[in-house]
């Protein structure tokens, strides 16, 4: 029993620790963009589907009116998902110039839609008149800078499909530091995984693509009734078109700024719905990665849980120690390792002060990850109001 818990563990933790330094390294192989002078400007559409946010929407489409890249060759496209607040009529007081609103309740859906969000997204597309198409979320607030560095990243290497980060702009508690933590670790993975080619991984609060590999792609057919996916799997889909036209945009002036949940049940939630779509994954890279990093968490929530019920010994390489012992080890080496990985990150995000609370959170992290990627599994969720399954 002792040999094989020992196998396990190394075959597990080596594969893990090989996988965070190889994307340590690719994270810091991303050449750092910055926003410059257009010779050909390329036409945008910013696309914002939204649902009661009418706390957020105003602070979203303020920072839009302050972009350093001219009106004349952007659009702002809000798709009001079925609010029951006064979003509709706050976009309606911005729909001057170069922003206009759409109402997803004017346009006939599927019996049993499942993805309002897609729908809402796919609509404002068919109705974008500009060449790449810009998405963000109504929570989110762009730097000035934003569609101009795009607009010079798209002119230099003409890419299909852009992904760029995202961060959370609100720490004010425990709750939001670990969010923040979590979310900057998927970050800086997405982004080395993305410059390495190594799998497709986006987040929708950030991305831009040419509204002709949209279209080539088939847009969201075929991953319609997921109700999760409008970035990751629509990635895939045009990663499939088109293997080279897919980039990474690291540029401190496209960072966008999010809100962390408000509470453990709304975060909780949010991350069952990003883990539903696990079994959607063409690319099984994914996948792969997905179950080692799952079986990772389990492996050190179990180890305490077997140290409780019965004080076995385990003998690694001439060191004899309880369970709880080679479990506090494991956890220690997990935690330097990533605080190794996430150093560079946090650099870049100007978040290296939330880094002190790292190891604090890993507890936390660990459970919520089995809870989350169980759910996201057999589980169902709530999100914007709806039940989701």
């Amino acid at each position: 029993m002792q040999l094989f818990i020992l196998v396990f563990i190394v075959l597990l933790f080596v594969p893990y620790i090989i996988l965070l330094m190889y994307y340590r390294l690719g994270w810091k192989s991303i050449p750092m963009a910055e926003p410059a002078d257009v010779t050909h400007p390329v036409s945008m559409s910013v696309v914002i589907a939204a649902r009661n946010e009418e706390v957020n929407l105003p602070i979203l489409l303020e920072s839009l009116k302050k972009q350093t890249y001219s009106k004349d060759f952007f659009e702002v496209i809000v798709v009001d998902d079925h609010s029951t607040d006064t979003t509709a009529s706050i976009v309606e007081r911005y729909a001057s110039g170069n922003t206009r609103l759409i109402r997803l309740q004017d346009h006939a859906l599927p019996a049993g839609t499942n993805s309002y969000k897609k729908k809402a997204i796919e609509t404002a597309i068919a109705a974008a008149t500009g060449e790449l198409i810009v998405t963000t979320d109504a929570d989110c607030v762009v730097p000035a800078s934003w569609l101009q560095t795009i607009a010079s990243f798209y002119e230099k290497f003409h890419p299909s499909f852009i992904v760029m980060p995202v961060c959370y702009h609100n720490r004010n508690n425990f709750l939001e530091i670990f969010q923040s933590l979590d979310f900057m670790t998927l970050q800086g993975i997405t982004g080395a995984a993305v410059s390495r080619g190594l799998h497709s991984m986006c987040n929708g609060a950030n991305l831009a693509y040419t509204k002709n590999a949209f279209i080539r792609s088939g847009g969201f057919e075929g991953i319609d009734a997921i109700a999760s996916g409008d970035d990751m799997l629509l990635m895939h889909k045009i990663y499939k078109q088109d293997p080279a036209g897919i980039s990474y945009l690291k540029s401190p002036g496209v960072i966008v700024q999010t809100r962390a949940m408000h509470s453990w049940k709304d975060f909780i939630n949010q991350r069952i719905r990003w883990a539903s779509k696990a079994d959607n994954y063409d690319d099984k890279r994914i996948f792969w990665v997905l179950l080692t990093v799952y079986l990772v968490n389990v492996m050190l929530l179990v180890l305490p849980v077997a140290a409780a019920i019965k004080n076995s010994t385990l003998h690694m390489a001439g060191f004899h120690g309880t369970l709880f012992e080679t479990w506090l080890l494991l956890l220690l080496l997990k935690t330097l390792v990533e605080l190794y990985f996430l150093l560079p990150v946090a650099r870049f995000f100007n978040k290296i002060s939330l880094l002190s609370w790292f190891p604090f959170s890993q507890p936390v992290h660990i459970v919520y990850t089995i809870v989350a990627g169980w759910l996201g599994k057999f589980g169902n969720y709530e999100w914007k109001e709806r039940k989701v399954k």
